[in-house]
């Protein structure tokens, strides 16, 4: 597969470990750790609205990101987080970096077809045994 047409910009949330990050630096994307722009225990609201602001793909862990998801929609309306993308692991701390890189392509091809028009935004869940896109 051929590399991505644009680098993923990508904001590790508090609870995501660094060998997410890690896996997305060898991919050759760019990573901001949650740690090097936000204090600790900084509402998930802020988180996303930061993510937005650095135009980047908020990688969350916790179940509370999937709140966001379930309040604004999956769908752009307008809102706040109409353009929030979000690489979301549903599965175990330790799992979470060899599920990334085993679903890189996914989420590459992903963010690929989300370039393609500029309303849409990518919603991606990593889970231990499943793959799925909101589009």
């Amino acid at each position: 597969m051929s590399a991505p047409a644009q680098r993923i910009r990508a904001l590790l949330d508090a609870g995501v470990p660094d060998s997410v990050g890690h896996v997305l630096a060898e991919a050759g994307h760019d990573v901001i750790y949650h740690r090097d722009i936000l204090p600790e225990r900084t509402p998930d609201v802020t988180v996303a609205a930061t993510a937005l602001e650095n135009d980047a793909v908020l990688v969350a862990i916790d179940h509370d990101m999937r709140q966001i998801a379930q309040k604004y929609g999956m769908a752009a309306r307008g809102g706040r987080f109409d353009r929030l993308s979000l690489i979301r692991l549903c599965c175990e701390e330790v799992l979470s970096a060899k599920r990334l890189a085993h679903a890189m392509s996914f989420v590459e091809f992903e963010w690929d077809f989300r370039a393609r028009k500029a309303a849409r935004r990518m919603w991606v869940e990593i889970g231990p045994h499943h793959l799925r896109t909101n589009r």
